[in-house]
């Protein structure tokens, strides 16, 4: 799915409206009734409501809602917030109508004397909508405050007052929920605006598919038809060597948990072979605990101090899973990049060593896919300003070095070298803990080993960690959810994308 920013979703509106025998405030009505009809399905009538609404069009979103949920049996009262702005025209049909409907309570708010909600009392927020383009100040960013200093249940329409769709915010409601029109905002995609957002869900209101397929966007939400679409289907006469060679340099003393884990995933994968460079200490466990996997065994007992012998045979290699930050696995680390051509998937130390080293980075080959999560990233690309300026940073140095950074978060946003950012749409709360990220190392390693391209496996790779995630929370809970059960989970999740 593309994502568009807030001019391009106006044009999306407005094409919706030219092209299609539809006017503008049917096209509102229509938006009101997708909201309403998620709304009726969360809250039941049994609590009065309080719209807000603003002058323009999300303030005319708002009286139509009103509007239907009254009609629907719920005690409504609007409030309106004019503080001398314009008013649009499809906010005054909608106020028009409204007069058949005397039996709905309708005030003026007035900043001095703060309107007067029951505990229980619902709030939509209809003040702004994505058409902002300037910080919310005076009686608005006042009253802003003063609904998030309520502590009442806030459901938004489209977006939450005073935040932007494509950019950093000063001043926005706090919402519980946020019921979206059509595509989800990218500000929604990134960690500093939950706050905002709280929970999200995308309503389809019917805009035109031809303005999304003919409209260029460097953003992209990964969905499940994109990952069917990726995966290969194997065939009858297949054997392992189709499937590749993966090697796989993890682990070291007391953190031989993160090899096992990465290894375990990797073979889920479907990667034919796999062989694990280990600190010889962990020869018995990791037989013991993956006997589907080879060993070989690395000089030093306890970290990662030398290369295995013909490293050129292995597909993909995967690297940084607890191999820790001792000087002779910094060597060895300089010494593969210096020798290796493979594609490569680098984690965790691996990535704390390139920190150390950036000119280093200019020996990644060409495609190695990087999954840093944020500490991790700002170690190695240096601090961003906010969450924007951090996914341009990642843009732009996926771009530079021409790598696949995937940048770990609840929507993981995974940088190409074309430009592009995906954010992935899978995975939960469950997933912050420990080993997750050794986990995905093996999944993307086992991926590319078959031979699929580094961006394919990012995108299906981050898709099939997330699903399996969220299979097993379904099974479990967030806090007793631990990595192991993603790889569990694993056929599963390969197998709902195919079968449904």
């Amino acid at each position: 799915m593309k994502l568009f920013n807030a001019q391009q979703i106006r044009e999306w509106d407005q094409a919706t409206i030219i092209e299609t025998p539809i006017s503008s405030i049917e096209l509102m009505e229509k938006a009101a009734i997708a909201f309403t009809d998620i709304f009726k399905r969360k809250y039941t009538p049994n609590r009065p409501v309080s719209v807000f609404c603003g002058m323009g069009n999300n303030g005319g979103d708002g009286l139509a809602i009103a509007r239907i949920l009254s009609m629907a049996g719920y005690d409504v009262r609007i409030w309106l917030a004019d503080f001398g702005q314009d008013k649009s025209n499809d906010f005054l049909i909608n106020l028009n109508r409204l007069p058949d409907f005397d039996h709905i309570p309708m005030f003026a708010v007035d900043m001095a004397e703060p309107p007067m909600l029951s505990p229980d009392e619902l709030v939509i927020d209809a003040l702004l909508g994505t058409g902002i383009n300037r910080p919310v100040e005076g009686a608005l960013e006042d009253l802003i405050h003063w609904l998030n200093s309520l502590h009442h249940t806030i459901v938004s329409v489209d977006i939450p007052s005073g935040l932007y769709a494509d950019a950093d915010c000063e001043t926005a409601i706090k919402a519980n929920h946020t019921i979206t029109f059509q595509i989800p905002k990218i500000s929604f995609l990134l960690p500093s605006y939950e706050q905002y957002t709280g929970t999200w869900e995308t309503v389809d209101i019917g805009l035109i598919k031809g303005f999304a397929a003919r409209t260029p966007s460097r953003y992209y939400l990964s969905e499940i038809e994109l990952i069917r679409t990726l995966i290969n289907k194997r065939k009858k006469f297949s054997h392992k060597g189709t499937y590749g060679h993966a090697l796989l340099i993890n682990g070291s003393y007391g953190k031989g948990g993160a090899a096992i884990l990465a290894a375990k995933a990797c073979l889920r994968s479907g990667v034919g072979l796999l062989t694990n460079h280990i600190p010889s200490n962990l020869y018995n466990i990791l037989q013991t605990s993956v006997p589907e996997a080879m060993a070989s065994l690395d000089e030093h007992e306890f970290y990662w101090s030398s290369l295995p012998k013909d490293i050129r045979k292995y597909t993909a290699i995967g690297v940084g899973c607890g191999i820790d930050q001792k000087e002779s696995t910094e060597r060895a680390l300089l010494t593969l990049l210096s020798e290796n051509d493979s594609r490569m998937v680098l984690d965790a130390d691996a990535i704390n060593l390139l920190a150390r080293h950036p000119d280093w980075l200019h020996k990644l080959p060409a495609g190695t896919i990087l999954t840093p999560h944020i500490k991790e990233f700002e170690r190695l690309f240096g601090p961003s300003k906010s969450c924007f300026d951090r996914v341009e940073k990642l843009r732009k140095n996926a771009c530079d070095y021409n790598l696949i950074i995937v940048l770990k978060g609840a929507h993981s946003a995974i940088g190409l070298p074309d430009g592009h950012i995906y954010f992935n749409n899978t995975g939960n709360p469950g997933m912050a803990t420990a080993g997750t990220g050794d986990v995905l190392t093996g999944i993307l390693t086992g991926l590319v080993a078959q031979g699929y391209d580094s961006q394919s496996a990012a995108l299906i790779g981050t898709f099939i960690h997330g699903f399996a995630g969220d299979l097993a929370y379904k099974d479990s809970s967030y806090e007793s959810l631990i990595a192991s059960d993603i790889i569990k989970y694993m056929g599963h999740a390969f197998h709902t994308i195919f079968h449904g």
